[in-house]
C-alpha cells in the first residue's frame, strides 16, 4: 500500500510539474492581457456588427489554461450580457498563437430579443473552411427576454460539428415543473435530426432537417405533440393559459435564410390539435346564460376542442391564426377563427344554443386581454324570429360567450392573466 501511495504521489507531482512547465511556456508565448482584450473585442465587433465593452479579459494559466471574460456586453439600448466567459483553447492552436477552443462556458447572461434585431450579423464561413471552432458550449442561467419584457431562463449543454452543425443538444427550463427540455441528436453527417420535447407533462418528438435553397438554407421538420397539459406547457414559459385539458396532434416547421438567426425570424408552423375532454378557465358558460352575463365566475367543461394553429415570426413579432375551432359543450357548441398580432385579438365565432338560438355571429377585436365583442344587427333580428329564448338573451350571450370564449379562443395557447370584462354586445 505504501508503495502504491508513493507511486501515486509521484505521478502527482509529475503531472503537477507538466502542467507548471506548460502554463510557463504558454505564458511567454500567449499576448498580454491588454492585447488579448483588444483582439477579441475587435473581433467580436467585426462579427456582431455593434460596439461591445468588456469588463475584463485575462488569461487563467492553472488548474488549465483559459481565457476568462466577464462583465461583457454589447452597446445597444437593451444589450446582450455575459456575466462570465469561460473558454478553454485547443493547446496546439495556441502553439501557433490562433484562438480555437475546444470548450466554452457561459455563466449569467442576459439575451434581450429586440437587442437581436440591431445586430448585423457576418455570415459565417463554409462548413469545410471553418471545421470545429468550439467542441462543446456550456451555458447556466442564460436569460432570453421576450419582446415584452418576459425573461426566461435556461440552461444548456451543445457539442458542434463543422460549419457549427449540432451534433447533440440539450436546453433545460431549469427549476420548471413538469419538465420542459428539449434534446437533439444529429443523424450520421446528415443536416437532420432527431427531436425529443418534453412539456406540460406530455411529448412532442419529431425529426428536423436542413437543405440548401434559393435563400441560402431551408428547414423542415414535424414533431407529433402527445398528451401535452396546454395550462402547465404554456406555465412553464410564463404564461397563462384560458383552457386546460391534454392536446395531441401534428406540428409542421418551416423556415428560410442564410443564418440561424434568419432561420428562426422566418420560422412558420401549423398545429393541429384536439382536445377531449377541455375545461374553458374562469369562466361558466351556463351560469353567465342564465343570469344575461351578470354573474360568470367558474369553468365551463367541454366534451371537445379542435382547430389548427398556425404562427409566423416577422420581425414586428409572431402572428398567430386559429382557424376551424370547433368547442362543445353540454349546452352550446361554437366554431370560428382568430388572428392575434402585436398583443391584438380579432376574429369571429359562431355559437349555438341547445334548444335555442343557432349560428349567432359573434365578431370580436381590440387588445388581447380585452377585446370589443359585437353582434350584428341583422343576425340579431334574424336569430329573434324564430328563437325559443327570445331578444332579451342576447345581450347576456354576448357578453357571456362572445367576450369570454372570444377571448379564450384567441388567447388559447398565449393568454395573459384574467383581466376586465369586455363591454356588452352592440344591440
Amino acid at each position: 500500500m505504501e508503495r502504491r501511495a508513493r507511486r501515486m504521489l509521484s505521478i502527482g507531482l509529475g503531472l503537477a510539474a507538466v502542467a507548471g512547465a506548460l502554463a510557463l511556456l504558454l505564458a511567454w508565448w500567449l499576448p498580454t492581457d491588454a492585447e488579448l482584450g483588444a483582439r477579441v473585442k475587435a473581433q467580436a465587433e467585426a462579427r456582431l456588427g455593434v460596439e461591445v465593452s468588456l469588463g475584463s479579459v485575462r488569461w487563467q494559466l492553472l488548474p488549465w489554461p483559459a481565457l476568462v471574460i466577464e462583465n461583457a456586453a454589447t452597446v445597444q439600448p437593451e444589450p446582450i450580457r455575459f456575466d462570465r466567459l469561460v473558454a478553454q483553447p485547443q493547446i496546439r492552436a495556441l502553439l501557433h498563437r490562433q484562438l480555437r477552443f475546444d470548450h466554452v462556458l457561459v455563466e449569467g447572461g442576459v439575451m434581450p430579443q429586440l437587442a437581436l434585431r440591431g445586430l448585423r450579423l457576418q455570415p459565417a464561413k463554409a462548413a469545410h473552411q471553418e471545421g470545429v471552432p468550439i467542441a462543446q458550449l456550456r451555458f447556466h442561467n442564460l436569460s432570453w427576454v421576450t419582446r415584452y419584457g418576459k425573461a426566461l431562463e435556461f440552461d444548456g449543454n451543445v457539442f458542434f460539428d463543422a460549419g457549427w452543425r449540432p451534433r447533440e443538444a440539450q436546453v433545460v427550463r431549469p427549476g420548471v415543473q413538469p419538465l420542459t427540455q428539449l434534446k437533439l441528436q444529429r443523424e450520421g453527417d446528415a443536416d437532420s435530426w432527431q427531436v425529443q420535447l418534453l412539456l406540460g407533462g406530455g411529448t412532442a418528438h419529431g425529426q428536423v432537417a436542413l437543405t440548401p435553397a434559393a435563400e441560402g438554407l431551408h428547414l423542415a421538420g414535424e414533431l407529433a405533440p402527445r398528451n401535452v397539459e396546454v395550462d402547465s406547457a404554456m406555465a412553464a414559459f410564463k404564461r397563462n393559459s384560458v383552457v386546460r385539458g391534454k392536446a395531441s396532434g401534428r406540428s409542421l416547421l418551416s423556415a428560410d435564410g442564410h443564418t440561424i438567426a434568419e432561420l428562426a425570424r422566418s420560422l412558420h408552423t401549423r398545429t393541429t390539435f384536439s382536445m377531449q375532454p377541455a375545461t374553458v378557465l374562469r369562466l361558466d358558460i351556463d351560469k353567465a346564460i342564465r343570469t344575461a352575463g351578470q354573474d360568470r365566475a367558474g369553468q365551463t367543461p367541454l366534451q371537445s376542442l379542435s382547430g389548427q394553429m398556425d404562427t409566423q415570426n416577422t420581425p414586428e413579432g409572431m402572428v398567430v391564426r386559429y382557424s376551424g375551432l370547433q368547442a362543445r359543450g353540454e349546452t352550446f357548441s361554437a366554431s370560428g377563427h382568430a388572428t392575434i398580432a402585436n398583443r391584438q385579438v380579432e376574429g369571429e365565432l359562431r355559437v349555438d344554443l341547445v334548444g335555442g338560438l343557432v349560428g349567432v355571429p359573434l365578431q370580436f377585436a381590440g387588445p388581447l386581454g380585452a377585446p370589443k365583442v359585437t353582434v350584428p344587427p341583422t343576425a340579431m333580428a334574424g336569430a329573434a324570429a324564430g328563437a325559443v329564448v327570445g331578444t332579451a338573451v342576447l345581450p347576456g350571450i354576448g357578453t357571456a360567450i362572445g367576450a369570454s370564449v372570444g377571448a379564450a379562443v384567441g388567447k388559447l395557447f398565449g393568454g395573459d392573466a384574467a383581466k376586465k370584462p369586455a363591454s356588452a354586445p352592440a344591440r
